[in-house]
């Protein structure tokens, strides 16, 4: 029986976990003010008949921190890199010289470094809540192994290591959202 606890308690570091990466991974696309090759991810283009993403089809990189310069394997497909870029709707309008495709990346407005706070704070709650999910799946699983036999005493220090994990993840969430907030908010 207590291989299953440790299963359960296991399986939910691991879903606690993969909500503070997701929030992680949805934070680094929020653009700072500065330019970061992770704004185009999720972009894709059409690469001889397969969507791939725009990683995969041009060198991009950042020569200062105002700029992201993307420069294509092919240079026929500059103009499907352009027409990406705007059609991913991500408040970024690229340049196209006939050799590189450079984006400038535009200072934040006050208003519009508000509006990216809400939205830090917002991704930082539906990551608590993945982990309060997390938490309730996890007592769940242990008030069903009470159920089949599991000592009383065993399925309530399992609670409670559940319960330090959730703590513990949420207070990574808040230190994360902190930090980004600090980010966004820095001129």
């Amino acid at each position: 029986m207590n291989e299953d606890v440790e299963l359960i308690t296991e399986e939910t570091r691991d879903r606690m976990q993969k909500a503070v990466d997701h929030l992680e991974h949805e934070l680094a696309r929020l653009r700072a003010g500065r330019a970061t090759p992770v704004l185009l991810d999720g972009i894709t283009v059409v690469y001889y008949g397969v969507n791939s993403p725009l990683n995969q089809v041009s060198n991009i990189n950042t020569p200062d921190p105002k700029t992201i310069l993307i420069q294509p394997w092919e240079k026929t497909m500059l103009q499907t890199i352009e027409k990406a870029i705007m059609a991913a709707n991500i408040g970024l309008t690229p340049v196209n010289n006939g050799e590189v495709i450079r984006i400038n990346i535009p200072p934040l407005t006050e208003e519009r470094r508000h509006q990216l706070v809400k939205q830090v704070r917002n991704e930082g709650e539906t990551a608590k809540i993945s982990i309060r999910n997390a938490r309730k799946w996890a007592n769940d699983e242990l008030k069903e192994l009470l159920k089949d036999g599991l000592p009383e005493d065993t399925e309530k220090s399992a609670a409670e290591t559940v319960q330090e994990m959730t703590t513990d993840f949420n207070a990574k969430v808040d230190k994360i959202v902190a930090q980004k907030e600090k980010d966004v908010m820095t001129v």
